[in-house]
């Protein structure tokens, strides 16, 4: 089975360049740079003591803590982070500058991957959440990395998919060194996949440990103060193709009953971001945009977060917010960003990804789950003309995110083991 998927893989590689190239018409930048996937680099990447590998610009994010953690213990022994995504690659830069290599992923076949790990001889791999790539494992294997598979979340329909391919998603699965799960239901996932329990501990979700800068809450006053105190104000966050124009009617749903209400609207992806705003324009909504620094007075109805990095910002400054991707069969994003901010949050059926995290805070009244965009503008509605429930949602989010923090002080001691362990390995050499 590795043969053929290994064979598979090489027979797809024309068709990923070609990916590649087609997503660069939208958005040029995945151009550059594009022969590191397959292990051809400018400026050849430098040894480092740890390999964080983090798909996007979620994965960035939540693992910045835990990056800083690594460079404060040894600054000099460098950690090396790969992204598939150049805006994860962007966002990288924005928070560590030149303190941190940056390459993009090499394919998963077993020369490019070689050649990388000859380059970097990492002491240890860290993967975040669920990136699982079978040849990359079985080279660490051999030369002796340890590999943790770190905040890791296993829906159960990519369990099953897992399944289907018996030994060797077993044999695969079984390379990690240890899997620290986000919760029990991931953890026992694992388990049936065929991960030795002793490789598995529940750790928690990272991403409740978030650090807000101080300065946010500042920038959120400005930002609001811009839009309008006294208007209702909500926002559809990191929203995917087919999503947008249903956040539009949903919009139009909601001023219904409050006609000076103003939706803040926030692709997910930045190479959408100038058809979303033609699809607003062309709906009939007078639209502002972030990155043109329009204004956005009351004759404003649609305001377009097409910037990066802001989103935190924008979602202080507003009353309620939808998280994407929960509409259309992507699996959600998460809520805790929101939740951690006080801010009600209202999501789709589609949330997969973060079934477990959505459950709870539902469970906990700190978000509302809705099947349809009747559902979504009712609630939203409901929530905006409402300042008191507001409040009652959105402080039981922030105590449910205050209650679960500490994953990341308990991934990092699982990671300060592995090391000390590899130093101590080290020695004896």
């Amino acid at each position: 089975m590795a043969r053929l998927y290994t064979l598979l893989l090489y027979l797809a590689v024309p068709a990923l360049l070609l990916r590649l190239l087609w997503r660069s018409i939208r958005a040029p930048a995945y151009r550059d740079r594009w022969r590191e996937r397959l292990g051809g680099y400018a400026t050849p990447p430098r040894p480092a003591e740890v390999w964080v590998h983090a798909v996007s610009v979620g994965e960035v994010q939540a693992s910045q803590p835990l990056i800083r953690h690594l460079l404060g213990r040894d600054d000099s022994a460098g950690v090396i982070v790969t992204t598939t995504t150049p805006t994860g690659a962007a966002r990288l830069r924005e928070l560590f500058a030149a303190r941190v290599q940056h390459a993009y992923t090499p394919f998963d076949l077993p020369p490019v991957v070689g050649r990388f790990l000859n380059l970097v001889r990492p002491r240890l791999v860290l993967v975040i959440e669920t990136e699982i790539w079978p040849n990359m494992l079985a080279a660490c294997n051999r030369r002796g990395i340890p590999v943790i598979l770190a905040n890791a979340r296993l829906s159960a329909r990519s369990a099953r998919g897992y399944a289907r391919l018996g030994r060797f998603t077993a044999d695969t699965m079984g390379r990690f060194a240890l899997i620290a799960a986000q919760s029990e239901d991931d953890a026992a996932r694992f388990r049936a996949l065929g991960v030795p329990g002793e490789r598995i501990r529940v750790t928690g979700s990272i991403k409740f440990d978030l650090r807000l800068p101080a300065s946010l809450l500042d920038r959120a006053e400005v930002m609001r103060r811009a839009w309008g105190t006294n208007r209702p104000v909500w926002v559809a966050a990191s929203t995917h193709e087919g999503e947008d124009e249903l956040m539009l009617a949903a919009h139009r749903q909601v001023r219904r009953r409050l006609p000076s209400a103003l939706l803040v609207l926030v692709p997910r992806h930045p190479e959408r971001f100038d058809r979303v705003a033609a699809l607003a324009q062309r709906d009939g909504w007078t639209l502002a945009r972030r990155s043109l620094g329009a204004g956005c007075g009351d004759q404003c109805d649609v305001y377009l977060g097409d910037t990066m990095g802001e989103l935190p910002m924008l979602l202080a400054a507003a009353d309620a917010a939808f998280i994407g991707g929960s509409l259309v069969p992507v699996g959600g994003h998460n809520l805790l960003e929101a939740a951690a901010l006080g801010v009600p949050v209202v999501v789709g059926p589609q949330v997969f990804n973060f079934a477990e995290i959505t459950r709870l805070l539902v469970a906990g009244e700190g978000a509302v789950q809705v099947a349809d965009v009747e559902g979504l503008a009712r609630v939203l509605a409901d929530w905006l003309g409402d300042a008191a429930e507001r409040a009652r949602i959105g402080e039981n989010g922030r105590r449910f995110v205050d209650r679960n923090r500490g994953a990341l002080d308990r991934l990092i001691a699982v990671v300060d083991e592995r090391l000390a362990a590899a130093d101590e390995a080290a020695r004896r050499a």
